[in-house]
């Protein structure tokens, strides 16, 4: 039995010669030989290989000098070690494998595990020299309030003259209480809830568009007198195909236009029907490559079943990170996505996007940047008044499970063959 897994590599890639501290992630075949689990956060583990919970004294030793160089030991250890009970989630379940394992050869390599990974945002930001990307997880280590406390702590030592909060929820209203009381100055994100209470009410709706995010947050900045002027932006050039993602598409046509379909999104109310999404790619196909895009076990089966169907259409599960979808989606020639982050991620890059919307509407602020009217197609409110629902496509009045299939996918089809002809 065979199955496919999304998960992150060594930041240098794959090697066949893998050395100790390398960043690399070694090349082969290799057997699973034994489950290590929390069992504070995992209460059934079901395998036919052995399994062993993890306690607080647990390392793997990754340090060549010891006689117990990449095998398991009790804390006190007096050789360099890596914890297994970890704050945070990353070594809930590992899976030893047996590379390097039995023999072990001294800096070949030590903890290569097969492991939860994170799901990080880090790659969005990595093209910026000036820009310090800080990873919060609020599941473990900055649970709750006193979990919050130390978050403001553990961001105090990195000694900023200003806060900038850009959510405005109920986490950051505690950590900007800290930062006040601390004496620094702080700016909130106005949400515009007056005018958002108006926009989705279920009667007697005013229908004026919110003032779109992306200048929302600049007049945070403003506030705190950092001036940024969206009337000059200049976008970020396209990530040059690595390496890896080359190896993962080497048998597309490259001669053809790719178009990105991200058809899914975090509530039903703003996903297209899957037979019209099957429908635009079916023709997109032919003579473009399609890369679909969506996560969780769900979304990959569908992923799969349309790169299996069709030949020019190209599943993002194949891909082994976020990094490796960012390299594709910043050359995409057209994104068409839901009202989901997909559409924001290619907007980065300049690349044009057409965007469907159900539940939700592009007067609730959530547009792409420098979105065209023409390229937003929204659900029939005259059929559906109460669109739109909520802000996040969160509420579903009865009745309206098929808003989506007011869009016409043949307008899609037109327009995307419109945009395409011209670039």
């Amino acid at each position: 039995m065979f199955c496919t897994v999304k998960c992150s590599i060594g930041k240098r890639g794959i090697s066949d010669k893998k050395r100790e501290g390398d960043n690399c992630t070694p090349s082969g075949v290799f057997k699973f030989i034994e489950v290590f689990y929390r069992k504070d956060r995992n209460k059934k583990i079901k395998t036919l290989i052995k399994k062993t919970y993890i306690t607080k004294n647990m390392g793997w030793c990754d340090d060549p000098k010891s006689k117990k160089y990449n095998k398991l030991v009790r804390f006190p250890f007096p050789y360099k070690s890596e914890k297994l009970y970890r704050k945070n989630s990353l070594y809930d379940i590992l899976i030893v494998i047996n590379y390097n394992y039995k023999p072990t050869i001294r800096f070949k390599g030590s903890a290569i595990f097969l492991h939860i990974a994170n799901k990080s945002y880090k790659p969005i930001f990595e093209e910026f020299s000036n820009l310090n990307f800080f990873e919060v997880d609020f599941k473990y280590k900055y649970r709750g309030l006193l979990g919050l406390y130390k978050l403001f702590k553990d961001l105090k030592k990195l000694q900023p003259t200003q806060i900038a909060d850009l959510h405005s929820v109920m986490r950051t209203h505690v950590l900007n209480f800290l930062f006040r009381f601390n004496f620094y100055k702080v700016k909130s994100l106005d949400k515009q809830r007056s005018q958002r209470k108006k926009l989705f009410r279920k009667k007697n709706k005013i229908l004026n568009p919110l003032t779109p995010n992306q200048y929302k947050y600049c007049e945070v900045f403003n506030n705190l007198g950092l001036n940024i002027d969206l009337s000059n932006h200049q976008f970020t050039s396209p990530i040059q195909i690595g390496f890896e993602t080359q190896n993962k598409i080497n048998d597309l046509d490259t001669k053809l236009k790719w178009v990105g379909i991200a058809p899914f999104a975090s509530f039903q109310g703003k996903v297209y029907p899957l037979d019209l999404t099957q429908k635009l790619i079916s023709f997109l196909q032919q003579e473009h490559i399609v890369f679909v895009f969506g996560s969780g076990e769900y979304e990959i089966s569908k992923l799969e079943v349309w790169s299996k169907a069709y030949k020019n259409v190209f599943a993002s599960s194949e891909l082994p990170s976020l990094k490796n979808e960012l390299e594709i989606i910043s050359n995409l020639d057209l994104m068409i996505s839901m009202d989901s982050a997909n559409g924001h991620l290619a907007a980065n890059y300049s690349v044009p996007v057409i965007t469907l919307w159900g539940l939700t509407h592009p007067f609730g602020g959530f547009s792409p940047f420098l979105a065209e009217t023409k390229n937003m197609f929204t659900s029939d409110r005259e059929k559906y008044p109460k669109i739109p629902t909520s802000a996040y496509g969160k509420k579903m009045p009865k009745g309206y499970e098929n808003v989506m299939r007011t869009i016409d996918s043949n307008e899609v089809i037109s327009r995307s063959l419109e945009i395409l002809s011209k670039n």
